[in-house]
Order: C-alpha cells, then sequence, then structure tokens
C-alpha cells in the first residue's frame, strides 16, 4: 500500500506512522530519512543535498525529487511506503505523481490528521525538558509530580524556545499556508481522507484502518 501522511506540527503523525508501518509491513520514508541516506551513501544527489544544507540554504526541488525517486525505487519500497515530508508543494506532488507513474504505481490514499488548532498550540507549548538529564515531561499529559522539577533527578524543567506560543502559532500559520493548495489538489484527485486527530491514539488508528479497508479493532 503507498500512502501520503499529512498533519500539522502536534497532530500525531510519528505515533501513527510508527504503528502503520508496522501492521502494513511497509517502510516509513521521511524527507529527514531520505536526505540523511543519500548523504551518508555519497550519492550525488546526497553531496549535492549537502553542499545546500551546509551552507544553510534550502534545498532546490530538483535535487530533493531525484532522492525521493532514488529512494522510492529501492527494494523495500516494492510492496509500498508511506511517505511523510514530501510533498510540500503542489509542484512537488505533481513531480512525485511521475515518479509513481514512470514504474506504473500509483499513491492509494492521503491520509491528513487535523487537529482543532487551539489543540495543537496546547500539545506543542505544553513540553518541558529538564536542563539536567534532558527528561521530556507535558503540563497536561506527562506533568511531574512536583511543579517544575524533573522526577529523576530533581534538576529544574524549562520550555524550549521553539515551544512558546509565538513560535508555535508561525509554524502553524507556515504549515496552514503551505499546504492548503496541496490538500486540495489530493482531495481533487479523489484521494484525501481527513482523519480526527483529537481523540485518542487508538481511535486514530481505527479511523485510519477503516478508511484503508482494514479491521484493526
Amino acid at each position: 500500500m503507498r500512502l501520503l501522511l499529512m498533519g500539522p506540527p502536534g497532530a500525531g503523525k510519528g505515533t501513527q506512522a510508527e504503528v502503520l508501518t508496522s501492521k502494513l509491513e511497509v517502510p516509513h520514508i521521511s524527507t529527514g530519512d531520505m536526505f540523511r541516506k543519500a548523504i551518508k551513501e555519497g550519492t550525488e544527489l546526497g553531496r549535492k543535498a549537502k553542499e545546500y544544507m551546509d551552507a544553510g540554504q534550502l534545498v532546490p526541488d530538483e535535487v530533493t525529487i531525484g532522492i525521493v525517486r532514488e529512494r522510492l525505487n529501492e527494494p523495500d519500497c516494492a510492496k509500498g511506503f508511506l511517505l511523510d515530508g514530501f510533498p510540500r508543494t503542489v509542484p512537488q506532488a505533481e513531480a512525485l505523481d511521475r515518479i509513481l507513474a514512470s514504474t506504473g504505481r500509483g499513491l492509494d490514499a492521503v491520509l491528513n490528521i487535523e487537529v482543532p488548532r487551539e489543540k495543537l498550540v496546547d500539545r506543542l507549548t505544553g513540553r518541558r525538558v529538564c536542563r539536567a538529564c534532558g527528561a521530556t515531561y507535558h503540563v497536561l499529559f506527562n506533568p511531574p509530580k512536583a511543579g517544575g522539577v524533573c522526577d529523576h533527578c530533581g534538576g529544574e524543567l524549562y520550555q524550549r524556545s521553539d515551544d512558546t506560543v509565538e513560535t508555535v502559532e508561525n509554524r502553524l500559520d507556515v504549515y496552514e499556508r503551505q499546504t492548503a493548495p496541496l490538500i486540495a489538489y489530493y482531495r481533487d484527485k479523489g484521494l484525501l481522507q481527513s482523519i480526527n486527530g483529537d481523540q485518542p491514539i487508538g481511535q486514530v488508528l481505527v479511523d485510519i484502518g477503516r478508511g484503508l479497508g482494514r479491521d484493526w479493532v
């Protein structure tokens, strides 16, 4: 099964991706994983990507698309894959269509996990990290026994700069601007499946399974 997983920061994509790839027995392919693999193996495209990344620049579409093509043509993707983080724009989506069509394949579904914005803000701004040992907590979902103090080592808990409300709101604004055309693109193709991510993790998985014709109850 060939799937694309979409969803804003804080929607729980990582958790669902881990379970889905296990149940479907397909690789979870994220943009970061693809880049790291290409760079580690020293492929031509990997070297080009590293040059841009080392210079602090965005990797051009043609390099990214080339790396995606290489990864999807590897043997472990023959039975399917779960793609995460690519495409991010309509031109990239069109390129993905061409890559898959060149081998007689296509996407089976695009899973878009949706969570109300205020819930995403709560999820993303609630993280607290121990300065001493790095243990992670959440003020709502996994609070420490004593406020502001690590359960493990007694260290001070703090909020990372990228977890502030202002930073999170900006991340969500960028995501919405970037992906709105992509959501419309896949809806028009009849591939989009909207999943309610504002419910227990297990129920989200059940709903995904129903959309894919799988009974995971």
